[in-house]
């Protein structure tokens, strides 16, 4: 678990045009990472 106010690690996912966004891409910009957890699941 990563707390509340620190650094995430370094990851990239890939985007809705099928293009692959890094958290890199990002670098000196304000990220808000929001997770849906239970997202197109039946929980």
């Amino acid at each position: 678990m990563i707390a509340p106010g620190s650094e995430a690690p370094s990851f990239a996912l890939p985007a809705h045009d099928g293009t692959t966004q890094a958290l890199g891409d990002f670098a000196g910009r304000r990220v808000v990472l929001w997770f849906y957890p239970k997202a197109d699941t039946p929980g």
